[in-house]
């Protein structure tokens, strides 16, 4: 498949062989039983390099497949909580928020105030700074809670190191 009269070859070791005949140099790759792949056509004379192709394909695939599996998107899971949560289901779900900070994700938490509720703010401020002090050796607050209308939320991501 290629077409320049003459071009600069480069062996499977790295070893410039020089400017050579595209015939001669496919008659090198043949005799080591390797391919002739053009890597920088755009250069003059374009650069090809003796390789195993299919094994160089297999590669970069295994490669590839690698910093897939190794890549982690990071997600942000949400919990809730009302200022009356009762102690057991405070304690369930600030094992949901360990768990997913292990996991490497951030969580959002959202105190929810209903009703007269909402002239106790004081009260869901001092819950959530409990629920943050509980959780500090997983993960740190990203900012203070904000309050918006009935609600309060703040996002808790995960410490370094933490996740898979």
């Amino acid at each position: 498949m290629i077409k320049i009269p003459r071009i600069l070859v480069v062996d499977e070791n790295g070893e410039q062989l020089g400017v050579l005949d595209t015939m001669a140099a496919l008659a090198i790759a043949e005799e080591r039983g390797l391919d002739l792949v053009e890597v920088a056509p755009m250069a003059r004379p374009p650069v090809c390099r003796i390789m195993d192709y299919g094994k160089y394909k297999y590669e970069l695939s295994k490669k590839a497949r690698r910093t897939r599996q190794q890549s982690h998107v990071q997600k942000v899971k949400t919990i809730k909580f009302r200022p009356k949560t009762d102690e057991h289901d405070y304690n369930f779900k600030k094992n949901h928020i360990v768990e997913f900070l292990q996991e490497g994700d951030k969580v959002r938490v959202i105190m929810q105030f209903r009703g007269r509720e909402i002239s106790h703010m004081d009260l869901g401020l001092q819950f959530l700074e409990h629920l943050v002090a509980e959780i500090t050796e997983h993960g740190t607050p990203e900012s203070h809670p904000q309050i918006e209308g009935r609600t309060v939320t703040f996002i808790v991501a995960p410490k370094k190191g933490a996740g898979s």
